[in-house]
């Protein structure tokens, strides 16, 4: 007699593994994996995306004319990202490429040009512009001798105090002054624009091309003469990550936050155009 219940225990063991087969291949697709499963690249990248960067103390050198604007953006970063800390370092963008080209510790950079930026391509990250300025004439409290425009610069009588022309304000101030063919001598060549500004608000000089956003806390100090679109040149501020950062992460979502609608609103409220 032929041994028909085995051939049935057979059976049903196997219809048994093949019904056990797509079931075991459910569960290990689910929402609840073991503690070991590897997620999928897609789940992956998302998880990496919206994830919070560590707390970091970030060092990021700044323009001299982002001095007032930049402090109450980094109070806001540092509220929004509790653990970290934003400092800053304020120079001429000449002397900030310089510190960068020379090693400095830095996480961050911030220039009031893109010419100073392009000449530091194999230290930054993809730079982007997060804002825009604008150049007006500063005049000595109550403007006693009445400058109103460009070419009365000119006037040797006046004592003009300029940026030098390898920092950027410097740069616009020759380029606006040579396209209107206004020959200016001026007494001193300041590092930075804050310095200009400043040698005004002291009565040292009577006029001085500066940004401005730089004069909107003079107060009295000096008076604002403001020039003419058609006349006048446009800054503008790229703000990128330096390659030798040691907090890139962290670093990378500062400079990435400076484009986001808080970040502009703050940059906006002091004067600056959008970029």
């Amino acid at each position: 007699m032929s041994p028909i219940p085995n051939r049935r225990s057979a059976f049903t063991a196997a219809l048994t593994a093949a019904l056990l087969v797509p079931a075991l291949a459910a569960c290990g697709s689910g929402d609840n994996k073991s503690p070991g499963a590897a997620a999928s690249p897609a789940a992956a990248a998302s998880a990496s995306t919206s994830a919070e960067p560590k707390a970091a103390n970030l060092t990021v050198l700044a323009a001299s004319s982002l001095t007032d604007v930049f402090k109450t953006a980094g109070a806001a970063y540092e509220k929004a990202h509790p653990g970290t800390k934003v400092n800053f370092s304020f120079a001429g963008s000449q002397e900030l490429a310089a510190q960068v080209k020379q090693g400095a510790p830095a996480d961050a950079l911030v220039t009031a040009d893109t010419k100073t930026m392009d000449g530091l391509k194999a230290e930054t990250d993809g730079p982007a512009v997060i804002a825009k300025n604008r150049l007006v004439i500063a005049a000595g409290k109550g403007n006693p001798f009445k400058v109103d425009e460009l070419k009365d610069l000119a006037d040797t009588k006046i004592k003009v105090v300029l940026a030098a022309p390898e920092v950027p304000v410097g740069r616009y101030s020759k380029q606006i002054l040579d396209a209107q063919k206004i020959e200016v001598k001026p007494v001193s060549q300041e590092a930075n624009v804050r310095a200009v500004l400043s040698k005004v608000e002291l009565g040292e000089a009577d006029a001085g091309l500066v940004y401005k956003t730089d004069t909107l806390k003079s107060g009295d100090k000096v008076s604002v003469v403001d020039i003419p679109d058609a006349e006048n040149a446009v800054a503008s501020y790229p703000a990128a990550r330096l390659k030798s950062s040691k907090n890139a992460e962290a670093a990378a979502a500062f400079v990435a936050w400076l484009s986001t609608p808080e970040a502009q609103k703050i940059l906006q409220d002091a004067g600056f155009q959008k970029p």
